[in-house]
């Protein structure tokens, strides 16, 4: 496997890692945010989330977009009939 460059954030995250990255003190909470739609679900087909959708999420939640428009489970629901 390669190794990433200091200071790069892979955008493909484990469930450790997002957890971490979210500040979420156990994958319990994680799990919770989950749950309560904090945060989207991991990438469909996979076991990894997506930085970027979690960043959207979290900045949707706590005003940082003006128009956040849908998120992107409301998204993949829309998409998928």
């Amino acid at each position: 496997m390669t190794t990433l460059p200091l200071g790069l954030i892979p955008r493909g995250l484990t469930r450790e890692q997002v957890a971490a990255y979210c500040g979420c003190e156990s994958l319990a909470a994680f799990d919770d945010w989950v749950r309560r739609g904090i945060v989207p679900r991991a990438m469909t087909g996979t076991t990894r989330w997506d930085r970027r959708a979690i960043d959207r999420a979290l900045d949707r939640r706590s005003g940082l977009l003006s128009d956040p428009g849908p998120s992107i489970d409301e998204w993949l629901a829309e998409h998928a009939r």
